[in-house]
């Protein structure tokens, strides 16, 4: 079980009990903990990291003693799911993105729980976020790989930019998801898509 250790915290939500009621009605409890790049693997795992989301980490807000905050969802003594969320740079300030998964690592629901933008609005809207339910890191993974052909194919194509001017912060939030799935896979879930991954990477 991860040990609860003391650095700089990353995304946690404002009110847990709340939320995972919100995402999760049939939750009787959740436990929470806290994980670091740094404990997991440091700088080896940093670069894995930025491997596979195929961007340099923040060396400000993305270090590895950030502790990422991670909501274990129980029923009865059944886990059903987690929530966490990860920090990300926007254009016009922080943005806090919100991720709901099942045990497979499947997106649930998504929300931002901060967004400074003109448009915050539209990024919020349902008909917006409710496009990432159902995604898995495969689609992320997937993705990369056909913009290198410059294919549009995937789910992930499909989801559009909602903003009028605001398509950087389109692309963060898209960045801000896929990183946080991607420490799900590491920390959760035994590294579930890294066939997936390296399939993609070796074709």
């Amino acid at each position: 079980m991860p040990k609860v250790i003391f650095a700089a915290v990353g995304c946690t939500l404002s009110d847990p009990d709340r939320d995972i009621k919100r995402f999760f009605p049939e939750s009787t409890g959740y436990k929470t903990d806290f994980i670091t790049v740094k404990q997991r693997g440091g700088d080896i795992l940093i670069k894995e990291v930025e491997e596979k989301l195929k961007d340099k980490l923040d060396p400000i807000f993305e270090t590895a003693d950030v502790a990422h905050a991670y909501y274990t969802v129980l029923k009865g003594e059944k886990i059903i799911g987690r929530v966490h969320g990860i920090n990300q740079k926007g254009i016009y300030g922080g943005m806090q993105l919100i991720l709901a998964t099942d045990l497979e690592g499947r997106i649930l629901e998504f929300y931002y729980q901060k967004i400074s933008s003109l448009e915050a609005n539209k990024f919020k809207s349902k008909e917006f976020t409710d496009q990432f339910k159902g995604l898995t890191l495969a689609d992320f993974y997937h993705h990369d790989s056909v913009r290198e052909t410059a294919s549009e194919s995937g789910r992930i194509a499909k989801i559009k930019d909602p903003s009028g001017k605001s398509s950087a912060d389109f692309k963060i939030t898209l960045r801000g998801i896929k990183e946080n799935l991607i420490l799900l896979d590491i920390f959760w879930l035994n590294r579930k898509y890294d066939n997936y991954f390296n399939k993609i990477k070796n074709n």
